[in-house]
């Protein structure tokens, strides 16, 4: 390659690198100003970087087999900020690449006929909905990770508000909110967190990003008044998994200000074991008590659900391979599981997983035809599901793959399924994904009825994301996304 080439190279860099940071003011204008929340094929460009842009765009490549460049997407984001556009969710990648398929068509009439139902939506000091108050009821792992989601999603037409966290603990006030500050500041598995945590010891509160949350100290709702501190109507996360039925769940709903609660954990008896993407629309208004399952049973139903449509389900084994996790004793100790006693960090684990059986109560017609077993491997994050079925129509490698793919981009299951088609991925490639699973191309195995389909999730992160948007329909709050899927 020639010097001027080489050159050549580095400046349509240098050109995009502008063109992006051009656009970043206009995607957080729109979503603050409007309520609109730029996409990249289902990617959120909200408060990205410059390079977590350019790449996004790269990452069309892998689904469309052509690159899309900031060249293409730029004139898109600018003109959406000149129409006044009302509350939604648009991909400014699938506008864009469906324009450059109409050759020679104006770029504005293309917009107004694509964005009609928004066009001049926005209403200056109009309210898209009432705040929803949302609490999170432990403040662990989980907890964390959904106060990292609920603060980077505060703003625009999200209504979710997070006011406060439930722990247990009356000792050095002072030393305790610093400890909970340092743990949402700094994660070993998630890195930093973006942005600003003060504490205010006198008000027990957290400042995050400008957002106050209260921090309460008890040790069982019984002890809580919520409008104390001017929550109401709230929707209490319990991330404890103390309580997984009625009865027990029941009791936040005994606390002042509270009106609802969801349970990050299977739950037992009646309570609705919900995987949003496949049977959120099951919740009701009058449903208090909502369970958001497991993170395995997250990840694998929707990947069930769309293999069941095309080929059916005869019958299969579900086998996960899952990151240890705090229920397990890091040296050998006592544990009144099997096998979890021993050293997480040291050893594979055999054990159970409920999420087989699971699936059922998300998709009733595979009822009776899954077995399930799991194995914790010395990782702290990520795991993966294996799939090995018998489907009722016959199918190769590639049509199955390309039909996976087809519904990580075009499907109602976009942002449950996710596809990656490389033979270098590891696990630690998939930490902070958002996507309830990512289906490995390269693994597939499809010979006649037989296929195995593996299914990477980051069991924490993913399931979080998961979780959040089973509050959003819980609290009614509903996005309009354009352009439109056809079909």
């Amino acid at each position: 390659m020639s010097q001027q080439a080489l050159e050549n190279v580095f400046q349509d860099w240098q050109n995009n690198e502008a063109l992006a940071e051009q656009m970043i003011p206009l995607v957080g204008q729109l979503y603050r100003q409007n309520n609109v929340v730029a996409t990249m094929f289902g990617r959120s460009l909200i408060k990205r970087s410059v390079i977590r842009i350019l790449k996004d765009h790269r990452f069309v490549r892998k689904i469309e087999g052509t690159e899309l460049s900031v060249e293409d997407t730029f004139p898109i984001v600018k003109a959406m900020s000149e129409l006044n556009l009302g509350p939604a969710h648009v991909d400014v990648g699938k506008l864009a690449v469906n324009f450059k398929r109409q050759s020679g068509s104006d770029l504005n009439a293309f917009l107004r006929d694509e964005l009609s139902d928004i066009i001049d939506g926005y209403k200056p000091g109009a309210s898209t909905g009432e705040p929803q108050d949302v609490v999170l009821y432990g403040f662990g792992r989980i907890g964390r990770l959904l106060a990292r989601v609920l603060v980077e999603k505060a703003g625009g037409g999200n209504l979710l508000r997070l006011r406060a966290i439930v722990v247990r603990g009356r000792g050095d006030v002072a030393k305790d909110l610093e400890k909970r500050a340092s743990l949402l500041r700094r994660d070993s598995v998630h890195g930093p967190f973006e942005g600003t945590i003060s504490i205010d010891v006198e008000a027990r509160t957290l400042i995050v990003n400008g957002n106050v949350v209260q921090v309460i100290y008890a040790d069982s709702p019984s002890e809580i008044d919520y409008t104390a501190y001017d929550i109401n109507n709230a929707v209490i996360v319990d991330n404890t998994g103390i309580w997984r039925d009625e009865a027990g769940l029941g009791q936040h709903l005994e606390c002042k200000g509270a009106a609802k609660a969801l349970l990050t954990a299977p739950g037992k008896g009646d309570i609705k074991n919900i995987v949003f993407g496949i049977n959120h629309g099951a919740i009701s208004d009058e449903d208090r008590i909502v369970s958001a399952a497991s993170c395995t049973t997250n990840a694998i139903v929707p990947v069930l659900k769309v293999l069941n449509d095309e080929y059916g389900v005869v019958n299969g084994h579900v086998e996960t391979v899952h990151a240890y996790t705090n229920d397990q004793n890091l040296i050998d100790n006592y544990h009144k599981g099997d096998r979890r006693g021993r050293s997480a960090a040291l050893n594979m684990v055999l054990t159970e997983t409920g999420a087989a059986k699971a699936v059922s109560k998300a998709l009733p017609e595979l009822e009776g035809k899954l077995t399930g077993n799991a194995i914790r491997v010395p990782t702290p994050n990520v795991s993966m599901a294996i799939l090995n079925l018998t489907l009722d129509k016959g199918t190769d490698a590639e049509a199955l793959n390309d039909y996976l793919r087809r519904m990580s981009i075009d499907s109602a299951y976009q942002k449950q399924i996710d596809f990656v088609d490389s033979a270098e991925v590891v696990s630690s490639d998939f930490v902070g994904n958002r996507h309830a699973g990512i289906v490995d191309a390269k693994a597939t195995i499809a010979n006649g009825n037989h296929a195995v389909v593996y299914v990477w999730y980051d069991n924490e992160f993913g399931y979080s994301c998961q979780v959040i948007r089973i509050l959003q329909q819980m609290s009614n709050v509903q996005f309009l996304k354009l352009p439109r899927q056809v079909g």
